[in-house]
């Protein structure tokens, strides 16, 4: 995870305080027939996950938000999206109750399809490395002993519990990589791990603060988001094939190019299991 600026800095405090409310919507009508027309399917997202979806003043953006609108779009469904926060998104839409969905850069595990479905997948990414560009580390094993910042809840937090040990205090969970990065900004810590993505956008975005990236693909091999369902969702049927055709018909490209500047590899993420 994964669950998501011009300057993070004061972007991140922005995001943390919307989530904690968790008011913030966006809405879009699609063009259902009358089986539909009166369905409202209610999505939950932690927008603090630059360019993913983070919170734009008061409204929610990012590649995830226009991803989801171009399908629900072309499925003709209506639907909100809710800024939750991370772990409220978890429960809620394991819930099934007041949530139908969760979209927030949610990795698809086997652990959480114990508990959850998972549409098809949309977004290959993995976990980097972000250190201050006179730092040592140089891999993911240069961590074992050092102090290292990760969102709580994400492939980040398992993949480093992996490498440190789950008890080790060393390894510092927070609430956000918002916070974790902030974090690292203070000397807190000596690494952030988290989705790659994120971790170009923020350097992107703070040339000042002298960072670098380091990827391992030994140890951090690819992840791949899928929009999250309540176990047994009847949702699943309605996404899947619509998200097969955006990838294939170039819909997918657009958007992906938008927020990224660069062409995606459709085909791993179709090929995907």
């Amino acid at each position: 995870m994964g669950k998501r600026l011009s300057v993070l800095l004061a972007a991140g405090i922005l995001v943390m305080t919307m989530s904690a409310c968790g008011a913030n919507k966006e809405s879009s009508n699609g063009n259902g027939g009358s089986a539909e027309a009166d369905k409202v399917y209610k999505f939950a997202t932690d927008a603090a996950y630059a360019p993913m979806e983070f919170m734009d003043k008061d409204k929610i953006t990012g590649f995830d938000v226009d991803f989801l609108k171009a399908v629900m779009d072309e499925a003709g469904l209506k639907y909100s999206i809710t800024n939750t926060g991370w772990d409220p998104m978890l429960t809620e839409v394991a819930s099934g109750k007041t949530y139908d969905a969760g979209i927030s850069s949610v990795s698809i595990t086997p652990e959480r399809e114990e508990s959850y479905d998972f549409s098809i997948p949309y977004f290959e990414s993995t976990n980097m490395i972000m250190v201050k560009e006179d730092s040592p580390i140089a891999s993911a094993a240069d961590l074992k002993d050092k102090k290292v910042a990760v969102q709580i809840s994400t492939t980040a937090e398992t993949l480093m519990a992996g490498i440190m040990g789950n008890d080790n205090g060393n390894l510092k969970r927070f609430d956000s990589n918002a916070v974790a990065m902030l974090e690292l900004d203070s000397g807190g810590v000596d690494a952030v791990v988290a989705d790659i993505a994120i971790v170009r956008e923020y350097m992107k975005n703070n040339p000042e603060r002298k960072l670098k990236g380091v990827l391992d693909q030994a140890s951090f091999g690819s992840e791949y988001y899928g929009i999250l369902l309540p176990s047994g969702s009847e949702l699943k049927a309605k996404l899947d094939p619509v998200i097969k055709k955006l990838l294939e018909d170039g819909t997918y490209t657009e958007v992906y190019k938008k927020w990224f500047g660069e062409e995606p590899n459709v085909d791993n993420v179709l090929n995907a299991k």
